[in-house]
């Protein structure tokens, strides 16, 4: 999973074609460690692409996903993304290995 720190890391990201993971994680969240933990669970055994923004590290960042996401921000937030746009979305413990396997399905 890579980490993304810019507008055009994350424009790039978004725009490369499939789906994709987005996970935006606060580092100072047991919440977030563990949804963290549950999608590298799933990466693990799913090979989708995956990057990650850190809150504390990329906030404005994180507000301009939530912007080009139209989705309002929450941490953690777990995005499946297909051709830029938002295919399924989950928050908090919400974000599971076993959520991600049924959203991943075609």
């Amino acid at each position: 999973m890579r980490t993304l720190t810019s507008e055009a890391e994350a424009e790039a990201f978004l725009a490369e074609p499939g789906p994709r993971w987005l996970l935006k994680h606060s580092n100072a969240c047991p919440i977030s460690f563990a949804a963290l933990e549950q999608v590298e669970q799933h990466l693990a055994a799913a090979g989708l692409p995956a990057a990650l923004v850190v809150i504390q590290e990329s906030r404005p960042l994180s507000n301009w996903l939530s912007v080009r996401l139209a989705r309002v921000h929450q941490s953690p937030q777990l995005f499946l993304l297909d051709g830029g746009t938002v295919r399924w979305a989950a928050t908090h413990w919400s974000i599971t290995a076993e959520a991600m396997r049924t959203a991943s399905k075609p």
